[in-house]
């Protein structure tokens, strides 16, 4: 029963979207016979204030990257510092009495 449940829904997932890609690839008629205004005022193009919006927040992002990695082998080429050895035996964050255990 899995099995043809399986195939069925695979035979679905592949059909469904041929059979609509299908359906919507019938010929647009254009009318021709109404008028359009003619309009004088030329497009923005590639630059429009969406297109600059976007490559100005192209070169923001690509800056931040270049200073993060400058950053990152800034961090890991500096030298370690030297970790100081504790003298005192004493563990300050040990209980000062043992735990019991029920």
């Amino acid at each position: 029963m899995r099995y043809t449940l399986r195939s069925a829904r695979t035979a679905t997932l592949v059909a469904l979207p041929a059979a609509l890609l299908l359906a919507g690839s019938s010929v647009a008629f254009a009318d021709d016979g109404v008028a359009r205004a003619e309009t004088n005022s030329t497009g923005f193009g590639m630059l429009g204030p969406v297109g600059l919006a976007a490559v100005a927040l192209g070169i923001v992002g690509m800056t931040l990257g270049v200073l993060r990695q400058r950053r990152k082998a800034r961090a890991a080429a500096a030298p370690a510092r030297p970790v100081e050895a504790r003298v005192d035996s004493e563990d300050p964050t040990r209980p000062l009495s043992p735990l019991r255990q029920p």
